[in-house]
């Protein structure tokens, strides 16, 4: 499974790369805090696979890492995806990298 870390997906993101995110976390956890993903909860995730960029990497993310690596799991059994991206330590993560 690729993964990228908080520290060089904000780096990709600040100098403009082209990524797509993905937060599978629930509602309530993605308004309190997300870091501009569009909101694919994890048990939805397999419903709205043409929301999923294929052109592009995609970086799924959670709170942690787990939810976000099922979930590249789950689309990775059923439909031929090779550009998904887990965010590793999730918005855990991204916090401390980002202050």
């Amino acid at each position: 499974m690729n993964s990228i870390t908080a520290i060089l997906l904000k780096q990709k993101i600040n100098s403009g790369e082209d990524i797509q995110l993905i937060d599978v976390r629930e509602p309530f956890e993605h308004e309190e805090f997300n870091i501009g993903g569009q909101l694919i909860p994890l048990n939805e995730i397999t419903r709205h696979i043409n929301a999923i960029a294929k052109d592009k990497p995609v970086v799924l993310y959670c709170r942690k890492g787990i939810r976000s690596q099922v979930a590249i799991q789950r689309l990775q059994e059923k439909f031929p995806f090779t550009n998904l991206v887990n965010l590793i330590g999730g918005t855990e993560a991204w916090r401390k990298v980002t202050g």
